[in-house]
């Protein structure tokens, strides 16, 4: 097997998306050539500190040629220097994309998304890619965030419901006080509102990125709870 090229890009463009979140965009090489999938994540490090690696889920999708993005949030030695320093003009190196978290587009199918804080950004990526292709395929984003002030991509998820009559996006907050004005769903998501999202159980395929604890509790959810198979659900933990 080939060995993967590591390249030196250069961040195009370096976008807060929330007070302690990031989005940079990686603008590639002349003649740079790779193939990947949406849902797929890259693995990054600064020119000065090359032992130190880590891995970002792709935000943006297979469809955006010329530039990855990934988004960001304050977190430990990489995290914290992304989101605090890295500015348009600077450049890290690129180990190609890879992995397995990927969307499983067919018609039938309901991609149940489930995700905690920053575990949402690939959802970004298969959201986009369904839409510009207009997919049939539904997909259902279910994001939990402690309060309004920390959802991510908030605006562009909703222009994407507006445009995609098969995507859905929910939100529901843990941590608002109860003087908060917010008219959505509050608490953790359980079984019951999952099972609010979906009318044909056989053929959903469930998601679920983010925190350790989220992503463990999303599958014993499905599985045990729900009582469904294995094979329905495909996890990406993030420590």
């Amino acid at each position: 097997m080939a060995k993967k090229k590591i390249v030196e890009m250069l961040i195009e463009s370096a976008t807060m998306e929330l007070a302690d979140t990031k989005t940079i965009r990686l603008k590639w090489p002349e003649d740079y050539d790779v193939s990947f999938k949406t849902g797929q994540f890259i693995t990054l490090y600064w020119p000065d500190s090359p032992k130190y690696k880590r891995a970002y889920s792709l935000s943006s999708c297979a469809l955006d040629q010329g530039y990855f993005e990934v988004t960001v949030k304050r977190d430990g030695k990489m995290g914290t220097r992304i989101v605090d320093w890295a500015k348009e003009g600077d450049s890290l190196y690129v180990i190609p994309p890879t992995g397995r978290f990927l969307p499983v587009y067919e018609p039938e199918k309901h991609l149940i998304c489930i995700a905690g804080g920053s575990g949402v950004t690939p959802f970004r990526g298969f959201a986009r890619e369904a839409t510009r292709r207009g997919l049939p395929t539904r997909l259902t984003v279910l994001y939990s965030v402690r309060t309004t002030r920390d959802i991510i991509f908030d605006t562009e998820f909703r222009e994407l419901e507006s445009q995609n009559p098969h995507f859905k996006f929910r939100v529901t907050c843990t941590r608002l006080s109860e003087e908060d004005p917010w008219s959505g769903r509050r608490g953790r998501i359980d079984t019951p509102w999952i099972r609010e999202q979906v009318t044909d159980l056989p053929n959903a395929v469930f998601y679920a990125c983010g925190p350790t604890a989220l992503v463990e509790g999303t599958e014993r959810l499905v599985i045990d709870e729900m009582g469904l198979s294995r094979d329905q659900i495909r996890l990406e933990k993030w420590g």
